[in-house]
């Protein structure tokens, strides 16, 4: 099996979509948890014509950059591991930040952060990074980034709760503007 960086995020996109936001777009489920059934996903998938493989599906779970896909202990359900629109209970226990974490944003974004904080918007939490690096190409996604620094541990000091993935994502419900720290 030889896939190139680019058919591989292109899966991985689909993927996203479907295990994220839109299970229905090929026919399949999530538990409550937001698992769903490898062999299930792969056979949707192909119905749907898009050529999937258990190789390919590893492949793109173990290279994708941001971790955004676990398996089950067994391998044989498949789940996003955050970043779903849809709802799911990720079993996330809170957990103590460090003193800042950062978030990445479209230079576009920061007059409405300003005013109103960082929203979850139409996802289960807002998402936040302990590197620069990965906020930095989060932000970037939709324009030119700005990091934003979030005094995280005195949000936690006042009763804002977070928790951590597997993939080191920090979330949390709303980050209030002025634990926001602006360029």
């Amino acid at each position: 099996m030889t896939l190139n960086e680019k058919e591989t995020r292109r899966i991985s996109k689909f993927l996203s979509l479907v295990l994220r936001h839109q299970p229905e777009t090929i026919g399949i489920t999530l538990d409550e948890a937001g698992w769903t059934s490898v062999d299930g996903l792969i056979d949707a998938m192909r119905l749907k014509g898009h050529s999937l493989t258990r190789e390919i599906l590893d492949h793109v779970v173990e290279t994708n950059d941001k971790q955004r896909y676990t398996y089950s202990e067994d391998g044989g359900m498949i789940r996003a591991t955050q970043g779903h629109s849809v709802e799911v209970e990720l079993g996330y226990e809170s957990a103590q930040p460090p003193e800042f974490l950062l978030h990445g944003t479209p230079i576009a974004a920061v007059e409405v952060i300003r005013r109103e904080g960082l929203r979850k918007m139409k996802r289960h939490h807002v998402h936040l990074h302990s590197d620069e690096s990965t906020a930095k190409s989060v932000g970037a996604r939709r324009g030119t980034p700005v990091i934003l620094r979030i005094s995280a541990k005195q949000m936690a000091n006042e009763g804002l709760e977070f928790f951590v993935t597997a993939n080191d994502v920090w979330l949390t419900d709303h980050v209030p503007a002025r634990f926001i720290e602006f360029p």
